[in-house]
């Protein structure tokens, strides 16, 4: 994947980001509000040699003594005896080990300062224990140097001034934990969305999808919410007006012009349009391609063979009678059942007809052949088939057509039906055309896969009702100037 593709994962996964990112700064913030509250106090006291001369020479003496000294007295004060003696002078009601553990003695590089760094429950607390300890330091450094408790030897430690009372405690560091806490809910955020994007196996980027079948993507069908839960067709002999639906009419204009220049020299004339599953938009997006095909000057027949739940005819408010079974059982004759629903005249609906019990064994007789053999002299047929995995029918129809269209639903479909349903036309011996990605967004991260954030603001077509198919034709028909030659 390139940059772009890890930046749309992100993107598209935003909000779970964002949750686990402030997630883990709450958990940062509550960890350091539930912890004890720790200041840590310094004191600090010096190394000289006691006795010493005035002159030069004397004090250089004793500077290097004291320097000799320095590192041992550091040592010094991790021991147990000076930790008794601050317990002794605080009164506390602690042992020496526990106590040690919470000074630290050290030395800056090239002094003969000595600090300790002593912690407590409060401000007081600490301040008086730096304080107790560097007195205990003092006592038993003069009792090693002198021999006695209270007499300084030639070097000793010099207390300095009193500890300072800590303005805010030391530990917890809320802010670091905050960050930190941040860092990690960010952290986990990503590998969130990564994994979701990995995971995830609904039909989303195109590119995918010739990837897993090997079959293109010859059209892009946006969303609509408006339309969602309804069945629209569109009209294609008007100008472009600014409404509802625009992007669906410009998205048929360039599936038609993509199967027209599919194979210029013999293009398909016989199409069947199908799908994984009910619910993919298969039967609209049949009859708004016959409706292009038709505004584009081309004779187009739009058949609805889902002969068991089928609803071209509904989708154009026709009445229902006889339809394609009866022709294929010869009660009655095409032109007779045929219905021109269009102003331009160039497309006939021929609906489903009575629903017969065996569908597959009829879409697949010698008579349905001829039928669609003798159609496509004239004019380009559009077949509305059933869904591929639950039904044999599509496959079977496909071996009589010139290829077919798979109809898949973005962020429905997954690559697993999809291959299924591929599978079902390849073993029958049927091509598939391409896939026509349905329902794809407009807005949000995945529109990227499809462009239409870029093309958004240039579509405007007006949906139509049904029985606005039906007003009057115009004089003259204009050829749609998107449609090939």
């Amino acid at each position: 994947m390139e940059l772009r593709d890890y930046l749309r994962i992100l993107r598209a996964h935003w909000v779970g980001i964002l949750l686990l990112t402030i997630l883990g700064a709450a958990v940062g913030y509550g960890w350091s509000a539930v912890q004890p509250k720790v200041y840590t106090a310094s004191a600090s006291g010096i190394v000289q040699a006691t006795g010493g001369g005035s002159d030069t020479g004397s004090a250089l003496v004793g500077n290097q003594l004291a320097q000799s000294k320095v590192s041992s007295y550091v040592d010094i004060g991790g021991w147990r005896s000076v930790a008794e003696s601050a317990i002794d002078y605080l009164d506390l009601d602690t042992s020496p080990e526990a106590l040690v553990t919470r000074v630290t003695v050290s030395n800056p590089l090239n002094t003969v300062i000595i600090n300790v760094s002593a912690t407590g429950s409060s401000p007081e607390e600490a301040r008086d224990l730096a304080e107790a300890w560097v007195r205990g330091m003092v006592e038993q450094i003069n009792t090693l140097e002198s021999g006695s408790p209270g007499a300084a030897g030639a070097v000793t430690l010099v207390a300095g001034e009193s500890a300072s009372l800590p303005p805010s405690p030391s530990s917890p560091n809320t802010r670091l934990n905050i960050a930190l806490g941040t860092l990690i809910g960010l952290a986990l955020g990503i590998g969130y969305a990564v994994i979701r994007h990995v995971l995830d196996r609904r039909v989303r980027d195109p590119r995918a999808i010739e990837r897993e079948t090997g079959v293109s993507v010859v059209g892009t069908i946006p969303l609509e919410k408006q339309l969602a839960d309804a069945r629209k067709v569109f009209r294609f002999d008007t100008s472009l007006s600014s409404a509802t639906g625009a992007a669906i009419t410009e998205a048929m204009r360039e599936l038609r012009t993509n199967l027209q220049f599919m194979d210029v020299d013999n293009p398909p004339r016989i199409i069947v349009v199908t799908s994984p599953l009910p619910g993919d938009g298969k039967s609209t997006s049949a009859a708004n391609l016959a409706l292009s095909l038709a505004a584009a000057g081309q004779r187009t027949i739009l058949i609805d063979a889902d002969l068991r739940r089928p609803v071209v005819g509904s989708i154009f408010d026709l009445p229902e009678g006889a339809g394609l079974t009866d022709v294929l059982a010869g009660r009655a004759r095409l032109e007779d059942v045929a219905h021109q629903p269009d102003a331009s005249g160039n497309l006939a609906v021929l609906t489903a007809g009575r629903i017969p019990p065996n569908p597959s064994e009829v879409l697949g007789s010698k008579r349905m052949r001829e039928l669609l053999t003798e159609l496509a002299g004239g004019a380009t047929v559009i077949i509305d088939s059933p869904p591929t995995i639950p039904v044999t029918d599509a496959a079977v129809l496909s071996t009589a057509a010139d290829g077919a269209l798979l109809v898949v639903s973005a962020g429905r479909t997954t690559y697993d039906m999809m291959q299924k349903a591929v599978e079902n036309i390849g073993k029958a011996n049927g091509r598939v055309l391409g896939v026509v990605l349905n329902k794809v967004p407009k807005r949000g991260a995945e529109s990227g896969y499809y462009g239409y954030q870029y093309r958004g603001e240039y579509y405007s077509a007006a949906p139509v009702t049904r029985r606005s198919l039906r007003k009057k034709r115009p004089a003259a028909h204009t050829e749609d100037p998107v449609a090939a030659p």
